[in-house]
């Protein structure tokens, strides 16, 4: 038994933010079947890279869905859909806010059908406000949210972070928004609209940049490696130029670590005998830190250190990290048998269960690659399947 396994998803999303929800969603056992456009299908088909022409991108978001095409634009098509949504426990979609509205396809038209339907909208600044109107790309939303002004070397101007943070922050909360709502669900009966802001979610994860700035007055800005409330905690270079990420989190372990590295005079220094002090000294304590750290390689200060539970790390680029031992061991890497392209690899799922675990089970899907099968289950017969080919409604 899968976690989600009954649930079912009708997934309009496309892109990143919706897709990488779903996903999750399907990995957990929900039944999604992803609705694109006839002929031309998810945005994100035509990013690089490519494997036969296939996305790799796609694939690396779409897998343990089944995929239809269907044109809402027409009345056929809006007919298929609202059959597909008497059969669904949750609809996705992260058009711009109006968009399903104009189609007669929105929340208040669809619980018409199914009055306990669950609908989760994620927008770039959700449905309401003065920015509702506006669309929005992850970078957009970097940008605006602040993570690009605290993000970066020290003194820069700050830079996008290198994953599409803004994107994969609102699709985690709209899984929790989902999760939430069904457990509401099993207790009321009542679905509900659930309404999603990368905006809100970026906001939501700035931590301690908005605490700083409320708290202090002082605008934060990009610091590098280096922790604006930790210390020391950040990455420093060893003798063969190589770069170790410390994080000592308490007082405790810095002393710990002063006598680790022979340097115990630094304990009770009145500029560094607090987390709170060798923050305020901090100009003091980088070139005491950075002379100690060259006195070994990264090799011999990761030996050390792991083995004196001093938290640490080398910093791995992807080529690295795809064959850690500890991500493989843990199944963070997935092959799969993709109908055009053969075997590809996925992530794994990082959510582990005791009882009921989830699993990657198949690949994305090809454009239209479900239709006959979702169609027929609808009732429509291949004659009828074959006349909505030709017309353009699937």
């Amino acid at each position: 038994m899968l976690p989600l396994e009954g649930i079912k998803v009708l997934d309009l999303t496309r892109v990143l933010t919706g897709p990488f929800c779903t996903m999750i969603l399907a990995d957990m056992g929900a039944e999604v079947i992803k609705v694109e456009i006839p002929g031309e299908g998810d945005e994100s088909r035509g990013y690089t890279p490519f494997l036969q022409d296939e996305s790799g991108y796609f694939m690396s978001i779409n897998r343990d869905k089944k995929g239809i095409t269907l044109n809402l634009k027409t009345e056929e098509g809006k007919e298929i859909f609202k059959k597909l949504v008497k059969w669904a426990d949750v609809i996705t979609e992260n058009y711009k806010p109006g968009t399903m509205k104009k189609l007669g396809l929105d929340y208040e038209a669809l619980k018409e059908i199914k009055p306990d339907i669950i609908y989760a909208a994620t927008s770039g600044f959700g449905q309401t406000g003065p920015y509702s109107d506006r669309p929005a790309y992850d970078a957009v939303v970097q940008g605006m949210g602040g993570i690009v002004s605290i993000t970066g070397p020290k003194g820069s101007k700050g830079v996008r972070v290198g994953s599409s943070i803004a994107d994969i922050t609102a699709a985690l909360y709209t899984v929790i928004g989902i999760l939430s709502a069904l457990h509401v669900k099993d207790k009321t009966g009542e679905g509900q609209f659930i309404d999603i802001s990368m905006l809100d979610c970026q906001v939501s994860i700035l931590e301690n940049a908005i605490a700083r700035y409320l708290y202090t007055g002082q605008v934060p800005k990009p610091q590098g490696n280096k922790h604006p409330s930790i210390c020391p905690f950040e990455s420093f270079e060893c003798s063969d130029g190589k770069e170790v990420m410390i994080a000592i989190g308490n007082d405790n372990l810095w002393a710990k670590f002063c006598r680790l590295v022979g340097r115990d005079e630094l304990i009770n220094d009145q500029r560094f005998a607090t987390n709170r002090v060798r923050l305020e000294n901090y100009e003091d304590l980088k070139p005491i830190m950075d002379d100690i750290m060259k006195q070994k390689s990264l090799d011999e200060w990761l030996k050390t250190l792991e083995k004196n539970a001093i938290p640490c790390g080398p910093i791995n680029t992807i080529d690295k990290v795809v064959k850690d031992p500890q991500v493989l061991y843990r199944e963070m890497l997935i092959e799969l048998e993709h109908p055009k392209v053969g075997k590809i690899t996925v992530p794994g799922v990082p959510i582990k269960f005791s009882k009921t675990p989830a699993k990657v089970r198949f690949a994305a899907p090809t454009l239209g690659q479900h239709n006959e099968e979702v169609f027929t289950s609808l009732g429509y017969t291949s004659e009828q399947i074959e006349e909505f080919k030709n017309k353009g409604v699937i």
